[in-house]
């Protein structure tokens, strides 16, 4: 289903992210964590793409599998980084075949051994230069085309620190085509209004879903902060962390409530969705979408 299909106003979506494992036997795995969240009947899920493109068959794999197996709505992640236009042209080919109608179109990290890469040697060497080209993509069935996602940054992108400059770059991914935005994961709802406004003042006017992931340890946190450089933690959550000590199910509790606490606020300020990255895990995700009443039974 294209995504603006999916994305309407006044009907809050709820959707999770996955990342392709790398041995078969945790694909497998995830698999089960997948088809166990798939009764929550999610609006759709994505599918990352490693540094550098380094996952780019396993992410196709998967999303081709998701397609086949189950009744869930596949958004692969694409990011241009390394890519010439040819190589993406037939990662669109093969995608719009299998019946894919969206991308989330990123610039993506450089390889991990490639420290200082250049990205202004790219084909693509920017997010907007991508979706201007998926968007002129002519070879899927839908008319319109895939349907794009960008991502969003509440609390600022690391390498862009001038927000004003940040702005105008999300601003030349929507003139590109883009048709909704997902954000970088946050911990502040005020961040995420703040950046609501800041979009309209700016001139953007699509669906702003906003990425959430519960901190479920102390090691998924660092993990966190290492996934989102930048990410801001509220006293007011570390404090309550500190509190629980050494208990892990205390720091899960407290990171789940967190959470959705969080997720209800957000549902209650008309978000347009809630994207939950579940770190291939369901049983964090599971539970918040129970204390939020997304599950029957």
């Amino acid at each position: 289903m294209h995504i603006r299909d999916i994305l309407q106003p006044g009907k809050p979506t709820v959707s999770f992210e996955f990342f392709p494992p790398k041995t078969a036997e945790a694909q497998e795995n995830l698999f089960t964590t997948i088809l166990e969240l798939e009764t929550i009947q999610p609006a759709f899920v994505s599918v990352t793409y490693g540094a550098g493109g380094s996952t780019r068959e396993l992410t196709h794999d998967l999303v081709l599998r998701l397609k086949k197996q189950t009744s869930l709505n596949p958004i692969p992640h694409l990011t241009c980084v390394g890519h010439t236009k040819a190589e993406i042209e037939a990662i669109l080919e093969r995608y719009a075949a299998a019946g894919v109608s969206n991308i989330l179109a990123l610039r993506g990290d450089p390889p991990r051994d490639q420290p200082d890469y250049d990205h202004a040697r790219d084909t693509f060497p920017q997010a907007a230069d991508l979706v201007r080209f998926i968007k002129k993509f002519a070879g899927h069935p839908d008319p319109r085309g895939f349907g794009i996602g960008v991502a969003g940054f509440p609390e600022g992108h690391p390498s862009t620190p001038n927000r004003l400059l940040e702005m105008d770059y999300l601003k030349a991914k929507v003139d590109a085509g883009a048709d909704y935005i997902c954000t970088q994961l946050f911990f502040e709802n005020r961040d995420f209004y703040d950046f609501r406004e800041r979009c309209d003042l700016a001139g953007i006017h699509i669906p702003i879903v906003a990425g959430i992931m519960p901190v479920t340890s102390l090691s998924s946190m660092k993990r966190m902060a290492e996934l989102a450089g930048g990410a801001r933690y509220p006293a007011r959550l570390l404090k309550a962390l500190q509190r629980a000590g050494d208990s892990a199910e205390a720091v899960r509790q407290i990171g789940l409530h967190y959470a959705t606490e969080q997720c209800a606020d957000l549902l209650d300020n008309n978000v347009a969705g809630i994207h939950l990255y579940t770190l291939n895990q369901s049983t964090a995700t599971r539970e918040i979408c129970q204390r939020l009443g997304l599950v029957r039974g």
